[in-house]
């Protein structure tokens, strides 16, 4: 029998540890995702206001500029210097009382742009002006739509003090656009102990609208590696008044005309194939036969042809490219040059090799005026990502009860992402642009006018939000 000084030490531990169960099974503070939304809006015509053009980034300010939204809620972070004026963020929500690398989900965005000539836009790049339900800026989708989804997402997670099963990493990284010292590839080989992960959410999939629905969720998986070529003509210079056969610039003229006319056999990777197997089930019949008719190899030739016609962007995802980018040639107006110069910018399937395809230019061209030669900082030749991973297979389940209708489609990247450098870590690294847009407003990266619908952005901040919410609640 216990003494009452036992029942009363007894009860009051059982009543210690009623309470703390009743904590464990609390319900979550549940998430105000119309009132994230608005905020994320805000923080990103902040982040558009901040000129980060790249050269030369100015990404310093832009981090100082996150770094003060997750030190208002509470998330411990880190302003990383990769050189003067630009430096990267990181942030951690951590799931246990030590980082755990092994399972950990990386969330990641660039905080620099292309550059602008305004006197194209019919709107001030920097003001993140909203006109018919679009804000126009440059970054406005790429990459700061992401960056803001991505702040937004952690604030949330925060706020709602969400039991994380694996940490939630947030990386903010400098001059993605122009691939240099203070990239992702120098911040990995610096820092990595940092970010280390096992999962990453990049830029670089999309979410497509057709119809005024969305039509598919285009998850990253692969990305084409980017190399530019330098193409030199040599000749005798002279008194423009005086042609002569080996003008420098007529042999160049000629040479990016062979070139940038030249298609390279198609080789359609495993993903392209499975990108188009699945977009079939959806497309138009007429599109959707060529699209099958890739597995035929007696009709293989001719469906290429057809779907490289129907969309520049298939065309690429289907073979080598090449784009001549730059031409460089004179001094004056009537003085021949003995040289001129232009760029080629060629984007190549995985696993291609740029050596073998020069040694064709050389052979296409065919005049001994031209030389070629590959220009340093080339991009990097990745692995494929799986598409049987827990998080992969998380976007397909999240994105049907996001979009119904919808599917979800791997994609090969025609253009280059941070995501490239992450994979020759091992790390399962995904493109996933949540913002439902079509192919008008999508097109519009890098080029005059970008803009991002607001009410796409206020849609993929919450898809983004419950993807990644649903991935670090479980393991």
């Amino acid at each position: 029998m216990l003494h009452r000084a036992g029942r009363i030490v007894l009860t009051v531990m059982w009543a210690v540890a009623a309470s703390a169960g009743a904590r464990a099974q609390a319900p979550l503070a549940k998430p105000d995702l119309g009132k994230l939304g608005d905020e994320a809006q805000v923080w990103l015509g902040d982040l558009v206001r901040i000129n980060s053009v790249n050269p030369p980034g100015n990404e310093a300010a832009v981090a100082k500029y996150i770094s003060a939204i997750f030190q208002k809620e509470g998330i411990s972070n880190e302003l990383i210097e990769m050189a003067p004026g630009r430096s990267v963020v990181v942030a951690r929500l951590q799931a246990g009382p030590l980082p755990d690398p092994a399972n950990a989900l990386l969330l990641v965005a660039h905080q620099d742009t292309v550059g602008i000539d305004a006197s194209k836009w019919t709107a001030d790049p920097f003001a993140a002006s909203i006109r018919d339900g679009y804000m126009y800026g440059r970054g406005s989708i790429d990459d700061k739509a992401m960056l803001a989804a991505n702040i937004a997402t952690m604030v949330q997670l925060k706020r709602t003090s969400a039991r994380l099963a694996r940490d939630v990493i947030f990386l903010a990284t400098d001059d993605e656009e122009q691939g240099g010292a203070a990239s992702i590839k120098v911040t990995i080989q610096k820092y990595w102990d940092k970010i280390a992960c096992a999962y990453a959410l990049n830029e670089g999939g999309r979410v497509m609208v057709k119809d005024g629905k969305v039509q598919y969720v285009g998850v990253q998986a692969s990305e084409k590696v980017a190399y530019n070529v330098t193409v030199t003509a040599t000749g005798q210079s002279g008194h423009g008044s005086l042609p002569r056969p080996d003008n420098a610039v007529v042999h160049l003229a000629m040479a990016v005309a062979k070139l940038g006319t030249y298609q390279v056999p198609s080789q359609p990777s495993t993903i392209t194939l499975r990108y188009f197997e699945q977009l079939a089930k959806i497309e138009d019949d007429d599109v959707a036969k060529w699209m099958r008719a890739l597995e035929q190899p007696e009709r293989m030739d001719l469906a290429v042809k057809h779907l490289g016609e129907e969309s520049p962007m298939w065309n690429s995802m289907l073979r080598d490219t090449i784009a001549p980018t730059m031409l460089q040639a004179g001094v004056r107006v009537n003085v021949v040059p003995s040289q001129a110069a232009a760029n080629l910018n060629v984007r190549m399937l995985p696993g291609h090799s740029i050596e073998e395809l020069m040694g064709q230019f050389v052979t296409i061209v065919n005049d001994p005026q031209i030389r070629f030669q590959l220009a340093p900082n080339s991009g990097e030749n990745a692995p494929s990502s799986e598409l049987t991973s827990p998080l992969y297979r998380t976007i397909e389940r999240l994105a049907a009860q996001e979009f119904p209708g919808a599917i979800t489609v791997p994609m090969l990247g025609t253009g280059a992402t941070d995501s490239a450098s992450l994979r020759l870590h091992k790390v399962q690294a995904y493109g996933l642009e949540p913002f439902p847009m079509i192919e008008n407003d999508s097109s519009r990266v890098h080029a005059d006018d970008e803009r991002i619908p607001v009410e796409s952005f206020h849609k993929g901040v919450v898809f983004l939000y419950h993807v990644v919410s649903e991935f670090a609640s479980s393991k």
